[in-house]
């Protein structure tokens, strides 16, 4: 039977609050718990989600799941996590076969550049006022608006260009809430994939779409 162990309160809660945030944005979102990857026998705990805005979010916390590798439903996740008052928690019954998302690889990752919080929240905060004059035909964002590139940055010999989706979803998640001064958001990447990381959360996304698969 599935069980995720989380010894410290605060580190409950901080998984809670992700869980709560990612089933805000999407009511059937399924999380991903996994121990994370060359974590050199540290107890650390990433939860995985996708959002609306087709990009992943992930946090990492101080914990264990059995088996190591599980998907779960959200709203069952968040019920027990906010009723269960233990550090030993029923996660809910297994939904691996329903994820879809490739996780992007836990190395070779190459630091671009490390961006002022506060701008990236005002960046974020413009492109939701344009997108409330710009709805799409069911109300949400358009994908030309959210495909735009609001920011290149490059460092490590990589030019890395942020679509306006990737600040949605940073926003949306509450990466960006109760900043401090000299707050920053990090942006790493890889041939293939970005990553924010703010004070609460990611954002990972792949740099390129694939290409569909003709049959």
């Amino acid at each position: 039977m599935p069980e995720l162990l989380i010894a410290d309160r605060d580190e409950r809660d901080d998984l809670g609050a992700f869980v709560a945030r990612a089933v805000r944005l999407d009511t059937g979102v399924l999380v991903r718990l996994r121990m994370r990857p060359n974590a050199e026998g540290a107890d650390l705990l990433e939860a995985w989600a996708s959002t609306p805005f087709d990009t992943l979010v992930t946090r990492t916390v101080r914990g264990r799941v059995e088996p190591s590798d599980l998907t779960v439903n959200g709203n069952e996740l968040l019920a027990s996590l906010a009723v269960v008052g233990g550090e030993r928690i029923d996660p809910g019954p297994p939904q691996d076969i329903m994820w879809r998302s490739a996780l992007p690889p836990a190395t070779g990752w190459l630091a671009v550049d490390d961006l002022p919080a506060d701008m990236v929240a005002d960046l974020a905060d413009q492109g939701v006022a344009v997108a409330k004059e710009n709805p799409g035909p069911r109300g949400t964002p358009p994908a030309s608006l959210l495909d735009q590139s609001v920011l290149t940055v490059s460092g490590s010999g990589l030019d890395v260009k942020i679509p306006l989706r990737c600040l949605f979803a940073l926003s949306g998640m509450g990466f960006l809430t109760s900043r401090q001064e000299g707050d920053v958001v990090r942006v790493t990447a890889t041939d293939s994939w970005v990553r924010l990381d703010a004070r609460f959360g990611a954002v990972v996304r792949r740099r390129h779409s694939l290409l569909p698969l003709l049959v």
